[in-house]
């Protein structure tokens, strides 16, 4: 089990966290670069918690080479545990996916795609509890008007990120980034929706301030009523 190290998270998840053999989605809320970017940044957290819970690296595939090495770091995920494939066709991702899943020596396993049918996924879903590792698919929008999570799937969980307004600081300078992350579906639980903080540099997610204050101030109501 992988969680995410946030209790209003975590407490939703039906597990307690993302399953380590099992395929999860992720595509952004809209098709803008601001939301493929968290989508992206998502995705790599849970990647890097994976490569330093199993000490293993993470095999990234993907029909164009985009990312951002800088920009992985920042979201927790040294490029040295990156072992990177780059195929001509969605098609062959998921093959590369499936391959990767099966030999069981990886920590994750995460494919970029537009498009991935029923049957793609349960193999990937096969594979994944098989190999004991998550499979994490990164869908993209192909159409301005098609969300990426209206095709059918297997996966245990499915997840939409976007950008949210960050909170003025106190004092100037560059605040941490808010986005809006939606649970689509999960099984054996509802989905949420929670406004969290970007991942920092260890691949983690974190309650905004005002939220955290909040649920402080909520338990301490709780336990003066219990006294």
């Amino acid at each position: 089990m992988l969680p995410f190290g946030v209790d209003a998270m975590d407490g939703r998840l039906a597990d307690g966290g993302l399953a380590m053999g099992g395929l999860h989605e992720v595509a952004a809320a809209a098709p803008t670069l601001n939301d493929d970017a968290a989508a992206t940044l998502f995705t790599v957290g849970i990647a890097a918690r994976a490569a330093v819970l199993k000490g293993r690296r993470v095999l990234w595939a993907l029909t164009r080479f985009d990312l951002y090495a800088p920009g992985l770091e920042q979201a927790g995920l040294d490029p040295a545990m990156l072992l990177f494939v780059e195929a001509r066709e969605d098609s062959q991702v998921l093959a590369v996916m499936e391959d990767g899943l099966r030999h069981g020596g990886l920590a994750a396993v995460v494919g970029e795609v537009k498009r991935a049918d029923m049957v793609a996924t349960r193999r990937l879903q096969l594979a994944a509890m098989n190999g004991d590792a998550p499979a994490l698919l990164a869908r993209h929008w192909r159409r301005p008007a098609l969300c990426p999570l209206a095709e059918h799937s297997a996966a245990m969980t499915r997840w939409r990120i976007g950008c949210a307004p960050s909170v003025r600081l106190p004092a100037p300078g560059v605040g941490r980034a808010h986005w809006t992350v939606e649970l689509t579906r999960q099984r054996g639980g509802p989905g949420f929706t929670l406004e969290l903080e970007a991942c920092d540099a260890t691949g983690c997610l974190a309650l905004p301030a005002a939220s955290r204050d909040r649920a402080v101030a909520a338990a301490g109501a709780t336990t003066a009523r219990a006294a």
